[in-house]
């Protein structure tokens, strides 16, 4: 692979991964949780937000790190069954991706693989509104990462494989520049409500208009991620 198609492969699985719902979703209710404690206090909801976002990048370098030496030590294996590897990353990125539309076409609240699941958000909702400081959120964005991220991790399993091959201290760079990517879309939001532009509360009601469009987004890059492993562009 040349750095220029690393270059654009690796933002276009990231990207998929930065198109997440609950992520958005657990970080605008950080917010108004410490907003509501604090409202004289802004750059204590910015400290809060950034801590959140911090601990998403390390979680996600957390698997990327593990997935990296995952392949690394199966190289043989995977060089052997690589065609069969692809392929099943591409069936997997493909049902995600059509769960992903599904939610789009008939969307309800907590579906599988896709959401959090209905039964988790008040354990979670709790849980959130007793964060009074930056160290609770990092805790927080921690959890929700761990628990939630293997349900959209097959962009990072693609990308890993292909990493791999750089070993780690190489690859590195490159899951740093792809955890940026997905911590993107949440930095915008926290500097945006920091700086008065929206509020909390609009950011809420924007997110919850337009799910099933960030559904379908997501969607149609893991459809893509799927047809493009078939095809052996990755």
């Amino acid at each position: 692979m040349t750095d220029i198609f690393n270059l654009g492969t690796i933002s276009l699985l990231a990207l998929v991964n930065s198109v997440n719902p609950c992520q958005i979703a657990m970080l605008i209710l950080v917010l108004v949780t410490i907003l509501s404690q604090n409202p004289e206090k802004k750059k204590k909801v910015l400290l809060s937000g950034f801590a959140f976002i911090s601990a998403v990048y390390i979680g996600y370098l957390f698997y990327g790190i593990i997935l990296v030496q995952l392949f690394q030590t199966f190289t043989g294996v995977l060089k052997q069954n690589s065609v069969y590897i692809k392929d099943s990353f591409a069936i997997i990125s493909m049902l995600v991706g059509g769960l992903q539309v599904k939610d789009f076409l008939f969307y309800k609240k907590g579906s599988f693989a896709t959401e959090m699941p209905i039964w988790m958000r008040p354990k979670a909702k709790k849980f959130i509104e007793r964060i009074t400081s930056p160290v609770g959120a990092f805790l927080t964005g921690f959890i929700i990462t761990l628990f939630l991220g293997p349900c959209t991790i097959t962009p990072l399993l693609v990308a890993t494989q292909s990493l791999s091959k750089f070993g780690l201290i190489g690859a590195l760079p490159w899951l740093a520049y792809f955890n940026l990517i997905i911590v993107l879309p949440l930095i915008i939001i926290t500097i945006v409500i920091y700086k008065g532009i929206v509020t909390t509360e609009t950011v809420s009601q924007w997110k919850e208009r337009n799910v099933r469009i960030l559904h379908l987004i997501a969607g149609t890059l893991l459809l893509a991620v799927g047809i493009s492993l078939i095809l052996g562009w990755f």
